[in-house]
């Protein structure tokens, strides 16, 4: 790791086995840090930066990653926003000056900025016709209520339509400064090379200020059914709050989430799809972010089986609260995580999102042979003290979507 005098930092890992090389440009700030008129900002400036700089058509950096047989995305979360590239080792230079050259001067045009508002506003449409997409939404904004994390990251048809070039501007210059920026790279490649291409772009940038504390979110736990007639079937997310993403029970979280709806084996699909056949999809979720967290479950199945997919969900969080899981099923979660976690590591651009991801949350890097031992310490009086801590009736959150009718459901249906 090296940091610039303008606190740019820069982070490699080499894989000299490998002949590519991933490489983010990564900003440590994303949809949470919008206030309510600018929601939507942070992913709209992620899609303004492809549409051309001052030496660059958008047709000249799609054609230019491409004719290498490279590619070139982005992508916009709550807490940060990426920009990376994937070529081989050979073009890592050429790849490297698109990166910097998008990052670093776009041109925000008038025109690109009315046509852009037209996609997104079709990119919102598409996520609400999206139903599994529409429950997670109206759960967050439920959950989250009256804070940036509650809202959705691509923003509301009202606040994209108000975007203009001077909003833009302003924001876009106070986020994308050097104390906010980082850059990571992984694959066949030196630290040196990898500092001095970042030195030659980035180094005249001048330091600006380090962003404001975020405001710590409370949860709510709201019950919300929404109609929507159209719909075959009913979808369900049921949730709890969670530890923070750097909190040191994280692994025992993740061993708990595991056991409860991680995969084929879990409680929820075992139970909810595979003995009683009520859901085709059952799983569980962890969203852990820099001081809050939340454990979600999302179903999709029928009006008539709701309230059973409800009720078999309190009976899991009720039986992890009561009993301890047997030394077979807490080998079986740790295994399923650890190989997971391996097999995602193998890729150059996973461990260049990871070396990322480390430095924003922890500033410190964690090995693999770390991490595995860490998930090998949880033991079943760790998951245990979880699930007592969190699986809570007081503290459920439920957001049920789908033809409803006359469907009721109230807090005394959530006792586990």
């Amino acid at each position: 790791m090296t940091s610039l005098a303008n606190g740019v930092r820069v982070i490699t890992e080499a894989m000299p086995h490998v002949r590519s090389v991933s490489v983010g440009v990564w900003i440590g700030s994303g949809s949470r840090r919008e206030s309510t008129e600018q929601n939507g900002l942070s992913h709209f400036i992620e899609h303004m930066l492809f549409k051309g700089t001052t030496t660059r058509s958008a047709e000249d950096i799609a054609r230019s990653v491409d004719s290498i047989g490279g590619n070139l995305d982005a992508f916009t979360a709550k807490e940060l926003v990426c920009f990376n590239t994937k070529v081989l080792d050979q073009h890592l230079s050429q790849a490297f000056d698109v990166l910097a050259d998008l990052v670093l001067h776009p041109m925000f045009r008038e025109e690109d900025i009315e046509k852009e508002k037209g996609v997104i506003l079709e990119e919102i449409k598409m996520e609400e016709d999206s139903p599994d997409y529409l429950v997670h939404e109206i759960f967050s904004s439920n959950f989250w209520k009256d804070h940036p994390l509650g809202k959705p990251i691509l923003g509301t048809p009202q606040s994209v339509k108000r975007f203009d070039r001077g909003m833009i501007q302003t924001f876009y210059e106070a986020v994308y400064a050097p104390a906010n920026l980082l850059v990571t790279a992984a694959g066949n490649l030196t630290h040196e090379r990898l500092v001095a291409l970042v030195r030659e772009h980035f180094e005249a940038l001048p330091p600006g200020q380090p962003s404001t504390p975020d405001t710590i979110p409370a949860t709510h736990a709201r019950i919300a059914l929404r109609n929507k007639k159209a719909l075959e079937q009913v979808h369900l997310c049921l949730g709890v709050p969670s530890y923070p993403l750097p909190h040191e029970e994280r692994f025992a979280c993740y061993v708990l989430n595991t056991l409860l709806g991680g995969g084929m084996s879990s409680r929820l699909f075992q139970n909810i799809r595979e003995r009683q056949g009520l859901a085709y999809a059952v799983f569980s979720e962890l969203s852990p972010y820099r001081d809050t967290g939340c454990l979600s479950i999302y179903a999709g199945t029928s009006i008539e089986s709701a309230r059973k997919v409800v009720e078999s969900i309190t009976n899991e969080f009720r039986q992890l609260k009561q009993q301890r899981v047997t030394d077979e099923e807490l080998r079986r979660a740790k295994d399923h995580l650890k190989g997971s976690l391996m097999l995602s590591l193998e890729s150059t651009a996973s461990r260049m999102s990871n070396l990322a991801r480390q430095e924003m949350y922890f500033g410190h890097f964690f090995s693999l042979d770390a991490l595995l031992d860490s998930i090998e310490a949880v033991t079943a009086e760790d998951v245990q003290r979880i699930a007592q801590t969190f699986f809570d009736t007081k503290q459920i959150a439920l957001t049920i979507l789908g033809n409803l009718e006359n469907f009721k459901i109230g807090r005394e249906d959530l006792v586990c």
